[in-house]
């Protein structure tokens, strides 16, 4: 899997993420059977969708970050184990998943404006 790197700014705070880019069949895919240290996975679609993931057989929580084509935060979720379908409300040309870890909690907070700590 290739790596993306992506940057992302948020109420004036600017985030930088390695991600793998998920192409093809591993669009389906995503963090399933993933490690919950696994890297950011990044997902490009041509047009914009409302397509729905899911994160069955995923065994951790994750944050889902919807994009528009500028890289602009359209939704943004916490997407709990075993979840059956997750759709945004607005449609996307970018997914970024975010494994909830240790490595990306301090940019996780910055997004949900909230201590993780505290949940």
């Amino acid at each position: 899997m290739r790596s993306k790197k992506i940057s992302l700014t948020y109420k004036g705070r600017k985030l930088n993420f390695e991600a793998g880019l998920c192409e093809g069949a591993s669009q389906g895919v995503g963090l399933i059977f993933k490690s919950r240290d696994t890297r950011p996975l990044l997902f490009d679609f041509e047009e914009p969708t409302r397509l729905a993931i899911t994160s069955v057989f995923v065994f951790f929580p994750f944050l889902a970050i919807w994009l528009d084509d500028k890289d602009k935060i359209i939704e943004k979720k916490i997407v709990k184990p075993f979840t059956m379908a997750v759709r945004p409300k607005r449609p996307f040309t970018r997914l970024l998943e975010i494994p909830i870890n240790q490595k990306y909690f301090k940019e996780i907070e910055i997004l949900l404006e909230s201590s993780l700590g505290d949940k």
